[in-house]
């Protein structure tokens, strides 16, 4: 087996090992390889082989960690509504109470059970309804629905 054959069949197994992951990362390594696959085929030494495929892939590899594929999306999953369905929701508050000068809790019906919810830092603690804007283990954060806030 040549060189060549040697390098793209490494490519093609990096490739297969990329489908079962999902990273982008093994394809990176398996452009790099590829690369040195036709370094193989244009006749270079084994050295210079691998210094190329080594090179393409570590360029592969920081172009896709600048792209928007290789960065880690680092939203909270206490508030964002995509991985927790009560975000947005709207609830009934009948009373508020003060814990310290600013710190307000409640216990509400929600979806069948009780809850514990605190209001938000800066909403107003009036009766009525509320936005449910994070949840924190078992108590839910909400803040002023716009016809709470209006009522004040």
């Amino acid at each position: 087996m040549t060189d060549w054959m040697i390098w793209f069949a490494v490519a093609c197994v990096l490739v297969v090992l990329e489908m079962a992951t999902g990273t982008f990362y093994l394809l990176m390594i398996a452009i790099g390889t590829a690369a040195g696959g036709l370094a193989a085929l244009g006749g270079m030494g084994v050295p210079e082989q691998c210094l190329i495929a080594a090179a393409v892939a570590a360029l592969a590899t920081f172009a896709l960690r600048r792209s928007k594929f290789g960065r880690p999306d680092h939203t909270d999953a206490a508030s964002d509504p995509n991985v927790n369905l009560d975000i947005g929701q709207a609830l009934e508050v009948a009373e508020w109470q003060q814990i310290n000068a600013n710190s307000y809790t409640a216990r509400v019906m929600y979806r069948g059970a009780l809850w514990d919810v605190a209001l938000a830092e800066g909403e107003s603690p009036l009766p009525g309804k509320f936005i449910i804007r994070e949840v924190q283990g078992s108590r839910l954060i909400v803040r002023n629905s716009d016809a709470t806030a209006h009522a004040q």
